[in-house]
């Protein structure tokens, strides 16, 4: 079946956003194999088995991000995205569609910036999935500034009332975060009630920090960001009290 002119236009700009990601992906996997992951001896220090290596977690997410901007690539490519990207009429220029891409952008800038050194992992990934999630599906401009609304707010608190590593063992931004996530599922609960995919939501924001984290932390032995977080350190007190013992035994 033929492709309307927005969809035509839509593969397009797939192409040159597959292209990005890759030169992205591939800038940071380069960045990252100077890490030592394979115990080399470094300034008359041997380095931990691999997988204790701190370049596990960033070479699975940029070879994750990688595969999935090489299959965003083949589909547009198949789907005629490449010629029409090329015909150099492919990129256009919609409002609309460019306040989406900032408020995406502001909301991943607010979640590295001023979330992932402060707040619990679990809570702050949970509020950006559940942001991203929000604003990116269903194609609705407004509700990509509630979402970014939704995480600047903590991100600004938390960043501003903590600017020193040495305050952010308080758990004040912590709850701060929780509520507005909280906030931001029943949203999306309630203006999504309808789709069966809005009803995933806390499902995926849940789940997925919380396998992350403690792969991180308890499998592969990483260095876990805002270890004495609310939810976290509660993980990591009962894992070492009461489940290692168990097969330690």
């Amino acid at each position: 079946m033929a492709m309307n002119e927005d969809q035509a236009t839509l593969r397009a700009r797939d192409f040159w956003a597959a292209l990005f990601l890759i030169g992205f992906c591939l800038f940071m996997l380069i960045e990252t194999l100077t890490i030592p992951i394979f115990g080399e001896n470094r300034a008359g220090v041997s380095g931990a088995d691999w997988y204790n290596s701190a370049a596990i977690l960033p070479l699975g997410i940029y070879l994750s991000l990688f595969a999935l901007a090489l299959l965003l690539l083949i589909t547009s490519i198949r789907a005629g995205g490449a010629r029409r990207a090329l015909s150099t009429v492919g990129i256009g220029w919609n409002l609309t569609e460019a306040a989406r891409v900032i408020t995406v952008v502001a909301i991943i800038a607010s979640y590295i910036v001023g979330l992932v050194p402060r707040v619990d992992f679990i809570i702050c990934t949970g509020l950006l999935i559940t942001s991203l999630i929000f604003a990116c599906h269903g194609g609705h401009s407004g509700r990509a500034w509630i979402a970014l609304v939704c995480i600047l707010l903590p991100a600004g608190f938390a960043l501003f009332l903590f600017p020193a590593q040495a305050d952010w063992r308080s758990h004040i931004d912590d709850w701060v975060t929780l509520v507005f996530w909280l906030g931001l599922t029943a949203i999306a609960l309630w203006v999504g009630r309808e789709s069966r995919a809005t009803r995933v939501i806390p499902v995926i924001a849940v789940l997925t920090p919380v396998i992350l984290v403690t792969a991180m932390a308890f499998g592969f032995r990483q260095n876990v960001p805002a270890r004495t977080g609310l939810l976290f350190s509660q993980i990591e007190y009962h894992y070492f009290v009461n489940l290692r013992p168990l097969w330690r035994q």
